[in-house]
């Protein structure tokens, strides 16, 4: 019997390269979805093909990092990860269909994880409760994959739900659903695709890390989280480190102020903490780039009430909350000013909150 399993991609609200700084983020899981359909059968491996590459992988179960590359060494991470958790994994042959775009900054590879994750686990029996199940997709990313990525992704593709944000404590691992529908209130969620792909297990992301670690250090504790007083910054030996935990640290409370306005309904006051968010990887990160820059500034000068690249950064999306009767202007306003600078043409789509993981 084939067992098929759905995960999706998503968007990161607000709450930028703070989980692995153990702050708060908030994404939404989106409605674009990438399947597992699996097949059982009694052998050593498992044979593995997409719909977005030609031929097939095999992937023997006692595989170690560094036996598969590509977009299969996401397969056989998760593989790997189980395996190395005490868990049995079942032979077979397998085929994963998305439509979750790769290289966006919309998080294909999380959803792969977990889409493969269920549907290995639900062919064998298993039964793994979502943190941990987070945790082994984050494993094989990893440590296997070797992307240094946290474990926001994982979380937002398990625990996603219609019209629900995810107030993500990365301290304590707890999941807060948060209710999310702009829609209601007049207010669209627009996702900007700058078709710029960004490259998320490269060494900038490490490098942004490194930096992370590094003031810590400076500052005698664990993780950034410890700290809310930017004027202990000042104790940070090395500058760009001290202005990207600044990052950091105020991103943190842009999340928590975020999810305070969402309860009033105040999205314009919503939107301005999303530009904030925006100057803040602009300025203190260095994690955008002049194209997504003009993006998100074109957007909100066109009438959005405000406008941030998400994901890890360098290329992918933007996301913006339009007003009902302005996505049209702020489309074209975009499309214009990204057609003058000479980037490719930006994908517009309005979007919303949408299911998590689960049978597909």
């Amino acid at each position: 019997m084939t067992i098929r399993y759905a995960a999706p991609g998503r968007i990161n609200l607000i709450g930028e390269h703070t989980d692995y700084n153990l702050g708060w983020a908030l994404p939404i899981a989106l409605p674009q979805r990438t399947v597992a359909a699996f097949m059982p059968e009694r052998s050593d491996a498992i044979t593995v093909a997409s719909d977005r590459m030609d031929g097939s992988v095999r992937i023997p179960l006692d595989t170690v990092p560094g036996g598969v590359s590509g977009w299969a060494g996401y397969v056989a991470g998760v593989i790997w990860a189980l395996r190395g958790a005490g868990y049995s994994v079942p032979g077979g042959a397998m085929s994963i269909t998305s439509d979750v775009e790769m290289g966006s900054g919309l998080s294909s590879s999380a959803a792969l994880e977990c889409a493969v994750l269920g549907a290995i686990t639900s062919a064998t029996g298993m039964r793994i409760e979502r943190v941990e199940q987070a945790r082994l997709a984050q494993r094989a990313e990893n440590e296997y994959v070797g992307a240094p990525t946290g474990l926001l992704d994982q979380l937002a593709a398990l625990f996603g739900a219609p019209v629900t944000a995810l107030l993500i404590d990365f301290q304590d691992l707890t999941v807060r659903p948060v209710p999310f529908d702009p829609d209601a209130h007049g207010i669209a969620l627009v996702l900007i695709n700058s078709r710029a792909r960004h490259r998320h297990a490269g060494g900038e992301y490490a490098a942004r890390r490194s930096s992370c670690e590094r003031a810590a250090a400076d500052l005698r504790v664990s993780s950034l989280r410890a700290i809310d007083d930017l004027a202990s910054l000042a104790a940070v030996g090395d500058l760009v480190a001290a202005r990207r935990a600044r990052h950091v640290l105020t991103e943190n409370r842009r999340v928590l102020d975020f999810v305070a306005v969402l309860g009033e309904s105040d999205y314009a006051e919503a939107g301005r903490i999303l530009t904030a968010s925006h100057a803040s990887m602009r300025d203190d990160f260095d994690i955008t780039t002049a194209h997504i820059d003009l993006i998100a500034d074109t957007a909100v000068r066109a009438g959005a009430l405000g406008a941030r690249m998400t994901g890890g950064g360098f290329g992918g999306c933007v996301i913006a909350l339009v007003p009902g009767s302005k996505v049209a202007a702020v489309g074209q306003a975009v499309q214009s000013a990204v057609h003058a600078a000479g980037y490719p043409a930006p994908v517009l789509t309005r979007t919303h909150a949408a299911a998590g993981a689960g049978p597909g």
